[in-house]
């Protein structure tokens, strides 16, 4: 009797292991697997999210520009305080495309934006290439202007640019695959179609 009893007891003991191990082997497999696949959908993109990136980097490394001047020549106090709202915004934002392009592989555009430099294309040299941008000749135009007259100049340019910015959203919101970069580009769109507004406002159109 004993030794049977011994016998159960083993048995036992071997079953309790081997359902351990296989319960700690398949909680190892499934958190691999999900790690894995939360790795996967977060390096998910295409095309169209490399362009929207490389491009609003320097459309708004642009905006950051003039909402600098505008902090220094404006006359209007909400003309100044929106350029605070405009650079608080899309300084971080362009750092966040730079990122994803450098996840992807893909070439980061260089800026400047203390001087407006950007890496290989001036100002000018990107009219017609991407929405809202100004020329070298709008951007020496307004650097030249003050006061009330700047105030006027810089909201009817920031208008144009903002909506250059919402065209290429809804671009990437119709063709983009990155989860992140089609979420960056709702949040733009609501953004800037909500300064757009305003600004309008501002110049009592």
């Amino acid at each position: 009797m004993s030794k049977t009893l011994k016998l159960v007891a083993v048995a036992a003991a071997a079953t309790l292991t081997l359902a351990a191990c296989s319960t700690n082997g398949d909680t190892g497999s499934k958190t691999t697997s999900s790690s894995q696949s939360a790795s996967s959908s977060s390096s998910k993109h295409n095309d169209a999210d490399v362009s929207f990136a490389q491009d609003m980097i320097p459309h708004h490394a642009q905006a950051v520009v003039m909402a600098t001047m505008a902090q220094a020549r404006a006359s209007d106090p909400k003309v100044k305080a929106l350029a605070v709202d405009i650079k608080a915004a899309q300084g971080p934002e362009i750092e966040q495309m730079s990122g994803w392009l450098k996840a992807w592989g893909e070439k980061v555009p260089a800026t400047d934006s203390a001087s407006g430099d950007m890496s290989g294309h001036d100002m000018g040299s990107m009219d017609g290439d991407t929405p809202g941008m100004m020329s070298s000749g709008q951007m020496s135009r307004l650097g030249m202007a003050s006061g009330a007259m700047f105030d006027r100049m810089w909201l009817r340019m920031m208008i144009q640019h903002h909506e250059g910015a919402v065209e290429m959203a809804g671009t990437e919101q119709r063709d983009g695959q990155s989860p992140d970069a089609v979420a960056l580009a709702k949040k733009i769109e609501a953004a800037q179609t909500a300064e757009i507004s305003q600004m309008q406002e501002m110049l009592g159109v």
